[in-house]
């Protein structure tokens, strides 16, 4: 059987500390396991799919070359996601907006991955039987639970008590990310120890920036950030932690999310409609920074909810296999590069 070539563009692992750059890795590494597809990473060779993770022009002007091709674009983010991520001049912004959509347009197909987001898509303009819904997913190889006597010395590395209940937060350090509601919830847990692993992974032009930086320059006492940490050490610090919490306003789907499950860690998130579709109330949800603390107080003291809980970050696990995620990839591909022959 004829491979069909799919060639990957992307750009997305020059940035550290962004979930565009962990979606990118393991999709590519995911995909080349299959012998159905042959995969190419940035190459200029004639492909059956070129395939943009990211929206640079270079990728843009790949596509519309590619016309015998097929194109495809992976949608990680829409213009009104962009609003507390980064900070420019309005003009400029309201171009980059439009840039994003003219991007998306030029595309044969797109995938998102997360299907609530299919409405904004074709509010935009987009022709719905051209957007297709394929998840993100996590390798169990590289996430996954150490044993005991490891995650105690790691805990030592770090200076945290054998005994500490410790939430964690992974994310860009942005408005748009909940902060500050994270800081206000570690401020009504002083009992509890709060990791937050990101930074400013766009630098100056982040929103809030000024602000945000202030507030990471003097922490609470319980509240430990920790800046943006190489993706290799990630699995260190999911294992010395006991709970994931999510404040983000406005996501499409966290890696973060993914990688924490591998490791049955329980999910207190923000209470979104995006979260519905995608994690099927297998998780905690709260509306504000009272309802936040008090799940989080619940989770350190109640050992029957936190086995719950997260027996329920399993059920997510087992779902988002490896299996089930590469055959959506393959049927896929295949399927509109047959459809491309066709035409």
């Amino acid at each position: 059987m004829k491979k069909v070539i799919v060639n990957m563009l992307s750009k997305a692992d020059t940035v550290a500390g962004q979930g565009v750059g962990s979606a990118y890795i393991e999709q590519v590494n995911l995909v080349k396991t299959s012998d159905k597809l042959k995969i190419l990473v940035n190459e200029k060779t004639k492909a059956d799919i070129i395939h943009s993770h990211t929206i640079e022009p270079h990728n843009y002007f790949a596509m519309k070359r590619n016309k015998k091709g097929v194109n495809v674009s992976y949608v990680h983010f829409l213009p009104n996601t962009l609003d507390g991520s980064i900070k420019l001049p309005k003009f400029a912004f309201n171009i980059f907006k439009k840039y994003v959509i003219k991007f998306y347009k030029s595309c044969d197909y797109l995938v998102v991955v997360n299907p609530s987001f299919i409405k904004d898509l074709v509010a935009y303009g987009m022709d719905p039987n051209k957007i297709y819904y394929i998840p993100n997913y996590v390798s169990k190889e590289k996430f996954y639970k150490y044993e005991d006597k490891k995650r105690i010395k790691l805990r030592e590395e770090y200076n945290i008590n054998k005994s500490d209940f410790v939430v964690l937060s992974v994310g860009q350090v942005q408005t748009r990310k909940g902060v500050k509601d994270f800081i206000e919830c570690a401020k009504k847990c002083p009992d509890l120890t709060f990791i937050w692993a990101g930074g400013f992974s766009f630098g100056k032009i982040t929103d809030g920036y000024d602000e945000l930086q202030k507030i990471m320059n003097n922490p609470p006492a319980n509240v430990k950030f920790l800046g943006i940490i190489p993706r290799e050490k990630m699995n260190d610090l999911y294992n010395i932690c006991d709970v994931l919490f999510v404040p983000s306003y406005n996501e499409l789907f966290p890696m973060t999310i993914l990688e924490a499950i591998n490791l049955d860690l329980p999910l207190l998130l923000r209470d979104l409609d995006l979260y519905e579709d995608i994690l099927f109330d297998k998780y905690l949800k709260a509306k504000n920074n009272l309802e936040f603390a008090s799940l989080l107080q619940q989770l350190a003291t109640d050992k029957k909810l936190y086995k719950k809980i997260s027996s329920y970050s399993t059920d997510l696990a087992n779902f988002y296999s490896k299996e089930h995620v590469l055959e959506m990839w393959e049927d896929f591909y295949l399927k509109i590069a047959k459809k491309n022959e066709e035409d």
